[in-house]
């Protein structure tokens, strides 16, 4: 349930699409959730293409992590079950906590679409030096479900009872140290 009693609070999100295939171009699975973070009134910082390779990947997820001025990560692509689908993996060695609900609430949602081949999709999200970073399948469909009923509740700080956004003053709390 979304509150009026809270302000809108943006937040900065970088969207990777990971693909052996598409260009800029004919990315519509990162256009559905550019143009989603931006009605939603989120800022785009940054936003790139890499092939499936697991250290390319890593390496741009770390890297963005790193950065101060990404609250967020989402990913798109290379989800799935095949030799080549390494995104989670990816994602996973860069994780300090993984928010495994995530995973279940997207198959939740996904089934109730797509039956059982939901079970083909290794959705994930976890956290790393205090950025949230979501994986989701490459496909339009699973980029609108993520999104539309997971990632803009869960992005927006009206929303109650809780929230992702209340929680980032203090994702990386574990850090200091009593004088």
């Amino acid at each position: 349930m979304t509150t009026n009693t809270r302000e809108f609070i943006p937040i900065r999100i970088a969207v990777l699409t990971v693909s052996d295939t598409r260009k800029l171009d004919e990315d519509r699975s990162g256009d559905i959730l550019v143009g989603r973070i931006e009605a939603s009134g989120h800022i785009l910082v940054d936003r790139k293409i890499i092939q499936d390779e697991r250290p390319e990947i890593s390496k741009q997820l770390l890297a963005w992590c790193n950065d101060d001025n990404i609250d967020a990560v989402i990913s798109t692509g290379g989800t799935g079950l095949t030799g080549r689908d390494v995104t989670v993996e990816a994602h996973r060695d860069v994780y300090e906590k993984e928010i495994d609900a995530f995973s279940t609430l997207f198959t939740i949602i996904s089934i109730k679409k797509i039956k059982t081949s939901a079970v083909q999709s290794r959705a994930c999200a976890g956290i790393a030096h205090g950025t949230y970073m979501f994986a989701l399948p490459g496909s339009p469909g699973a980029c609108k479900d993520g999104w539309d009923e997971i990632l803009q509740h869960q992005l927006d700080y009206r929303h109650m009872p809780c929230n992702f956004i209340e929680m980032m003053p203090r994702l990386e709390e574990h850090k200091k140290r009593k004088k």
